[in-house]
């Protein structure tokens, strides 16, 4: 796999989310005298979403271990075509869904963005862009020789994304309902 060096073009559509979830201001969020910098801004976490159970482990962990209020969650889905509607109409309901649990769980903010192209270099360019905290994902399940012989997404961000460290959720084992 090559390393993401060459500024290309790259087709992208936001996700509208729900407007339940409420949208606070710079202005309303309670500042406290010991909180500074970073902390009271809020930081900004990527987690790349699929439709996989994997990925949804990825994001539970990432809400419960990792998240803390006024944080920014960025959710990156990667597609074939952002042009298809039936693809991005499901990736919607799934981003809507996750932004609604973000909320409810972790009181966090909620960004979503689904985006055209190979799922390795979507994130890594998006973590380019946001400059997050972290890049949290999840892993596919495949055995070791499966993951050397096909390549791995979370390998190739592993490898290649210089912007923030990844943090790579191993995948829930049949009947395991911890999220440790």
């Amino acid at each position: 796999m090559e390393t993401l060096e060459e500024e290309e073009e790259y087709s992208w559509r936001e996700v509208k989310l729900p407007s339940l979830v409420p949208v606070v201001g710079e202005a309303e969020i309670p500042e406290l005298e010991r909180e500074t910098g970073e902390r009271r801004r809020g930081r900004a976490v990527l987690v790349a979403v699929d439709h996989g159970p994997n990925s949804k482990h990825a994001f539970d962990w990432a809400l419960i271990h990792f998240c803390r209020l006024a944080d920014t969650l960025h959710l990156v889905h990667a597609v074939s075509s952002v042009n298809n509607e039936v693809i991005h109409e499901q990736s919607q309901v799934l981003m809507e869904k996750l932004a609604v649990e973000a909320f409810q769980v972790a009181m966090v903010r909620t960004v979503a963005r689904i985006v055209e192209g190979d799922p390795g270099k979507v994130i890594c360019r998006e973590a380019k862009r946001l400059k997050p905290a972290a890049v949290v994902m999840g892993t596919r399940g495949r055995s070791l020789i499966q993951s050397v012989l096909q390549g791995s997404v979370s390998e190739y961000c592993f490898h290649n994304c210089k912007w923030a460290p990844v943090i790579i959720v191993p995948g829930k084992e049949a009947g395991d309902e911890s999220l440790v």
